[in-house]
């Protein structure tokens, strides 16, 4: 039966499971994108989208909050500085997870996470393409262009 089963244990104890999710959340904020398996990256989104909400009000109280849960004052830092900037817009939905296939050791399926607003590879192909006005180009040739054709008839 699963009765109280809110979230993915992911086979450790509680202590355990906390430093986990506070090791991948610092590394996350720090290096902006990680490769972990499937369920701790999903159990890692659902720990670290509160804590980017958070950083969106840089008070003392909500830093304190934060910091309660990452232990790192440089991933707050980061995270109150760097990555609150470039989603101060954004209503939610501050990560990405990807599935990059399957753990050659075990047969674990791995994922990559990431912050959304930090893929520069991404938002520079789609930035483009919006703003940029596509036009339609032929491939007949326009009769004012071609010479004129001169035959030799009168030989």
């Amino acid at each position: 039966m699963r009765h109280g089963k809110k979230f993915n244990h992911l086979g450790r104890k509680k202590g355990h499971r906390d430093a986990l999710l506070k090791n991948l959340a610092g590394s996350l904020i720090e290096h902006k994108r990680i490769n972990t398996t499937v369920a701790k990256a999903k159990a890692l989104r659902v720990f670290v989208e509160p804590l980017i909400t958070k950083s969106k009000s840089n008070t003392t109280h909500s830093r304190r909050n934060v910091f309660r849960k990452l232990q790192s004052k440089d991933a707050v830092n980061e995270l109150f500085s760097t990555v609150a900037t470039k989603v101060a817009d954004r209503p939610g939905g501050y990560t990405r997870i990807i599935k990059t296939g399957f753990r050659k050791g075990d047969g674990a399926e791995m994922a990559m996470i990431e912050l959304v607003d930090f893929n520069d590879t991404l938002l520079t192909s789609t930035g483009s393409t919006k703003g940029a006005k596509k036009t339609r180009r032929s491939r007949r040739r326009s009769s004012q262009n071609t010479p004129p054709v001169v035959t030799n008839e009168e030989e």
